[in-house]
């Protein structure tokens, strides 16, 4: 649904250039949430703008829905109308809501209608409709400075699904709330997701917002996708940056002679007592270092970090027990951390998509 291919954006800033994006490829299929995680200045907002043009890539291409509107922009002012006509399949939710205070909550939904022409008792109704959908039937005739933060980011998705757009990008448009607001509104995305067949682009700080609704996710880092596939391909690569992130554990070796590994349950393999069956197995005792979990998609994932006696070489059967029962494992300690028994991430990825 989304495609960009080597996709460059350069500012100009008090007489230097500044390289927002430097060949980004990215590939959203339709249907999906995908994420763009990163910190402050990886080029996550310039991505975002630049998908539906409000920003014009310096190269590159940008294709929504097969239509290229890179193409469409470089032929000036007599494509305008079909610029115009291929961004309208593209909603955008902003962070600070950008509504208008003088406007009442149905006038601010009906506004992009009104740039498109429609007429204005199918206006009407149709921004009915989405205050319905949104949970603000009664906040019609309210004004945005009557809202709470939560209901004026639900006024906002509803302008946004005013043209009934195929997409939808969301440029940190929880980051302004509080935890349980920020919940509520994710879930919605959710569901529009799921009623609609919304493909959704969103770019977030938070990985929380990552565990929460996304199918795919990608990391940005100085302009660059430097990670991108499913969730369920990011957790089973090995030494995958946004895998560890998304659930981190820490810990380190309580002494020498000591093999210290990180495991990765998803799947069945989630909820089956692995560990204590490794422990009974091998007649070893094993300590915990760290770990956490969470709900992914619907499904439990965590990531468990382990100490095992005894160096690597004393381990190699114990940890090929954990991998034939499904799990990923990572070796932590640093001499043996090239060892042959960790797989390439295609070959892993290629055997969890099995």
């Amino acid at each position: 649904m989304i495609t960009t291919s080597g996709l460059t954006k350069v500012y100009e800033s008090r007489g230097r250039q500044v390289t927002a994006l430097d060949g980004v490829d990215l590939h959203v299929r339709e249907g999906e949430v995908f994420g763009v995680i990163g910190q402050s200045g990886a080029g996550k907002s310039s991505l975002i703008r630049c998908v539906n043009l409000l920003e014009r890539p310096t190269s590159g291409t940008v294709t929504v829905d097969g239509v290229d509107l890179t193409a469409l922009a470089a032929r000036g002012r007599r494509a305008g109308k079909d610029l115009r006509r291929a961004r309208s399949s593209i909603g955008m939710v902003f962070q600070h809501f950008n509504l208008l205070s003088s406007r009442t909550v149905k006038d601010n939904i009906e506004l992009p209608l009104e740039i498109l022409g429609v007429p204005g008792a199918e206006r009407g109704r149709r921004a009915l409709e989405l205050l319905d959908l949104v949970g603000l039937a009664d906040k019609a005739k309210a004004y945005p400075g009557q809202l709470s933060g939560g209901q004026k980011q639900r006024v906002g998705i509803a302008r946004a699904l005013a043209g009934e757009p195929k997409v939808l990008l969301s440029d940190e448009a929880t980051s302004a709330l509080d935890p349980e607001t920020t919940r509520s509104i994710l879930q919605l995305l959710r569901d529009l997701n799921r009623q609609l067949g919304l493909t959704v682009l969103l770019i977030t700080h938070e990985m929380d917002v990552v565990k929460s609704i996304c199918d795919s996710a990608a990391l940005m880092q100085k302009g660059r996708i430097v990670e991108s596939g499913t969730v369920s391909e990011l957790l089973a690569t090995p030494g995958s940056q946004l895998a560890a992130e998304l659930f981190p554990v820490s810990g380190a070796a309580t002494g020498p002679d000591r093999t210290v590994i990180d495991v990765t349950f998803h799947g069945e393999a989630a909820t089956q007592p692995v560990i204590s069956q490794l422990s009974r197995t091998y007649n070893i005792d094993i300590s915990i270092l760290g770990a956490a979990m969470d709900t992914v998609g619907g499904r439990q994932i965590g990531r468990m970090r382990i100490e095992l006696p005894g160096r690597y070489e004393e381990n190699v059967v114990p940890v090929g027990f954990l991998r034939e029962q499904g799990l990923q494992v990572d070796v932590v300690d640093e001499d043996i951390v090239s060892a042959p028994s960790v797989l390439p991430a295609q070959t892993l990825v290629k055997e969890g998509a099995k």
